[in-house]
């Protein structure tokens, strides 16, 4: 018969040993810990959240621009769709604001008519207005200057039509 023998721990003579045996506690953070990490993180956060804002901003200008050409376009084509007039195109560039939801004012026309010159050699000029006269003459060629302004004010695009029954 074999016996086994319990080994038993010795008893710790010296301090280092007993403190070895006790639980060891957690002390948690320090404030001082806790401060550096917030600050750690926040300096981290600050560009992102600086990055996604210059995304907004963008994406709403672009927006606001793309909502103008828009505008600028269906005036361009609602006055190369009019009749040769002697009267304007206001109303047809102010009908184009107002189908997006705009106020009127944000869509102008400026007129100027080619006078030719008296030698048909030399280059004719740009004449402030519709027409020469009251009545509209054979031959006219009509330059129609749009401009659209964004509701904002941020944005304003300009492109000018040529009319002519020549």
């Amino acid at each position: 018969m074999v016996r086994i023998r319990e080994s038993r721990p010795e008893a710790c003579p010296t301090e280092r040993c007993a403190r070895a045996e006790q639980p060891v506690r957690d002390r948690g953070l320090g404030l001082v810990e806790v401060v550096v990490t917030v600050t750690i993180m926040a300096i981290t956060m600050i560009p992102l959240m600086l990055a996604a804002l210059m995304t907004v901003q963008a994406s709403s200008a672009t927006r606001t621009a793309s909502r103008v050409e828009t505008v600028l376009a269906n005036a361009a084509d609602r006055v190369n769709r009019a009749g040769e007039s002697c009267a304007g195109y206001d109303v047809y560039v102010q009908a184009a604001a107002l189908a997006e939801g705009w106020d009127a004012g944000q869509a102008s026309a400026v007129y100027h008519y080619y006078a030719p010159a008296a030698n048909p050699t030399i280059a004719g000029t740009w004449v402030n207005g519709t027409c020469p006269g009251l009545t509209r003459p054979d031959g006219l060629v009509q330059k129609v200057t749009i401009s659209v302004t964004s509701p904002d004010g941020k944005v304003t695009r300009t492109l000018e039509v040529v009319k002519s029954d020549v």
